[in-house]
């Protein structure tokens, strides 16, 4: 008797269910697409065995078809009409017969049909993301039974070629995240409500010394500073965004932290105030110098007035010969002393000037002793002894002395700092001499040195070994600017235990036309009709003298409106004004006087003790007619006379 049905599986069944459980756990550790077309296209291979294969995918980018598999002689084209019919019309098992088949689904195939096809689409979500064609030369070699098993691989496949995708989208957002979050400025990290790190940025990983994939899932308590512990947690605890100040080192950093939808999470974001709080000290640096500038044009004005009376009437008394014996010494120590301190007061009014002066030829000589009178008290107080030696016969250079002065200046300071921090005394030695077609200043000092590691950042903007509020770190750098400015550079030879020696080389200037003269003396001069203008008593009374004993009639004015009426009112050969005075200042006088009177504001000639502000200076060269400068002697005073006497003498009457 034949045995009864079983129930169990045949073996092909059984070995069909191991692959496709096989097919499962494959794919599960697929995330990439490539990978799941891989797995996907040698399992229907073993199972199906076609003689030929295609898969093709939808390119979401262009939302175009693309043959991603393909075991066809002739390359399968992605407009072939059995593809399309799989994709749009499928699953679809044509066991013989193709191109009637095909025919009856509305289908007209422009090549040989095979003996039997297959072809199905990839679906996820409801949507086509591709299909699969597999052709057999010989007729039933597919059917119902092969267009089921080619549904369940794909229907798995399509599952995971959506996951692959997903994961894929993941990964670049999250590469796009990190770019993103790498090109800010700022440290940034995410914590979330139990304090550990989730994410953070490579600024971040600088900022707390830790590998930037060593820092997700750590606490941010084991990362940052101990002393930002007590302030962050606060701040992490408050229901809004707070901001606040840390301090690492040297460092200032500007905490702000973001609590996110989450709660107890919260973004911290870490600014680096450093630099900014650096440039704003400089910026206020630079205030404070030019409050400086201002102070000191201010109080030269103040003291040249009463210097021009000490240097003037000492002058007098010395013309008048008069003097008894006794006397003659120390009226010639106070005239001595007087031109001293009009001497420094002109160095810082040199130095104090702010507008930007023209290159002319000069000696270097004044600028270097000018420059050492600013630095004497300070090397006094340093125990530093400057002596300078300029070659004899030193060609001329072009520059402008004031940035000179700075660049000098700033040698001989940083040299008796240096001397300063090694012992209690030393010395500088400054030395001016050619060098081919320069001139080359040095700067030697009998500090400790400058060491190797130093050395080459000596001229680094911002780069200083000074201590916190006693240097920018800019001197050297704007020095170095300056002198290339000027067609020179500046050298340093290092002796470490041994001082230091910077040298600054400049071109030896081209002179064009004539060679300055020197003036002759000026002849004795007619009597000349003068009006002096001032508001200084003093002055107005040692002028009176000194002109009226020369033989000049001579009238006084101790305010602008008075003279400008006076000037109006009678003809004058010479009018010596102040620049600065209250009520109608000089320059307002000569202005009103120049549209009403332009011959009698022809014969202003100004005195001031204020040239440190660039408009003051610009003012008096533009008249290019001589000007006093206070305290002026009376030998300069001759001069100017001598001049307005020509010009008053050339004019017609």
């Amino acid at each position: 008797m034949p045995e009864p049905p079983s129930d169990l599986p045949s073996p092909r069944a059984t070995d069909l269910l191991a692959r496709l459980t096989a097919l499962s756990q494959e794919l599960a550790g697929a995330f990439r697409p490539a990978t799941v077309l891989n797995i996907v296209t040698q399992t229907l291979s073993q199972l199906l065995r076609p003689d030929r294969f295609c898969v093709v995918l939808l390119d979401a980018k262009t939302n175009g078809l693309a043959v991603t598999h393909d075991t066809s002689l002739v390359p399968t084209s992605t407009n072939d009409p059995l593809l399309l019919l799989g994709l749009r019309r499928g699953p679809l098992a044509f066991p013989r017969d193709v191109r009637e088949q095909a025919r009856r689904h509305g289908t007209e195939l422009n090549r040989e049909p095979p003996g039997s096809w297959i072809g199905a689409p990839l679906v996820a979500a409801g949507r086509a993301m591709g299909a699969v064609c597999l052709e057999s030369d010989r007729a039933g070699a597919f059917g119902d039974a092969e267009l089921a098993i080619v549904t369940a691989v794909l229907a798995q496949a399509a599952i995971a070629l959506e996951n692959a995708r997903l994961v894929e989208l993941l990964s670049n957002a999250k590469r796009e995240w990190e770019k993103t979050v790498d090109a800010i400025h700022q440290a940034i990290c995410i914590v979330d409500d139990h304090g550990v790190v989730r994410r953070a940025n490579r600024v971040f990983a600088e900022l707390v010394q830790t590998p930037v994939t060593a820092i997700p899932g750590r606490s941010w308590l084991t990362l940052l500073p101990a002393a930002w512990s007590d302030p962050v947690a606060r701040a992490l605890a408050e229901p809004t965004a707070t901001s606040m100040e840390v301090k690492a080192g040297e460092r200032v950093h500007a905490l702000t932290i973001i609590p996110m939808a989450e709660p107890g999470s919260a973004v911290l974001v870490f600014d680096d105030q450093s630099e900014r709080r650096r440039l704003q000290e400089q910026l206020m640096q630079a205030e404070k110098m030019s409050a400086i500038g201002q102070l000191i044009s201010g109080v030269a004005h103040d003291l040249n007035n009463p210097l021009a009376s000490v240097v003037g009437f000492s002058d007098f008394l010395a013309e008048v010969g008069e003097i008894p014996l006794a006397l003659a010494e120390p009226l010639q120590v106070i005239r001595q002393e007087a031109e001293r301190a009009a001497t420094i007061v002109k160095n810082l009014l040199s130095f104090a000037r702010t507008q930007v002066e023209g290159r002319k030829l000069q000696s270097l000589k004044p600028i270097l002793e000018s420059t050492l009178v600013l630095v004497k008290n300070q090397l006094m107080a340093n125990h530093v002894e400057a002596t300078l030696e300029v070659e004899h016969g030193l060609p001329e250079v072009e520059a402008s002395a004031n940035q000179l002065k700075h660049v000098f200046l700033n040698l001989l300071n940083n040299a008796n700092q240096a001397i300063a921090s090694d012992a209690p005394g030393g010395r500088i030695w400054i030395s001016a001499k050619r060098a081919g077609d320069q001139v080359a200043v040095s700067v030697t000092d009998s500090g400790p040195g400058i060491p190797e590691e130093i050395a080459g950042r000596i001229f680094e903007p911002f780069f200083t070994t000074k201590g916190e509020g006693e240097g920018t770190g800019l001197g050297l750098s704007i020095c170095q600017g300056i002198v290339k400015e000027h067609g020179g550079r500046i050298i340093l030879e290092r002796k470490p235990g041994a001082g230091a020696t910077f040298t600054v080389e400049l071109p030896i200037g081209a002179r064009s036309g004539p060679a300055e003269t020197v003036p002759a003396p000026v002849a004795d001069l007619k009597p000349l009709h003068v009006l002096v203008v001032d508001d200084e008593p003093h002055i107005l009374h040692y002028m009176r003298a000194t002109l009226e004993s020369w033989g000049h009639t001579v009238e006084l004015a101790s305010d602008g409106g008075y003279a400008l009426e006076r000037a109006l009112a009678g003809p004058f050969d010479v009018i010596i004004c102040d620049l600065r005075m209250p009520h109608l200042s000089g320059r307002e006088m000569y202005t009103q006087l120049a549209r009403r009177d332009p011959r009698a504001a022809d014969r202003i000639i100004f005195a001031t003790g204020d040239t440190a502000r660039g408009d003051t200076l610009q003012f008096l060269e533009g008249l290019h007619r001589p000007y006093l400068h206070k305290p002026f002697t009376l030998a300069e005073l001759r001069q100017v006379l001598g001049h307005a006497a020509s010009q008053t003498a050339r004019q017609p009457a």
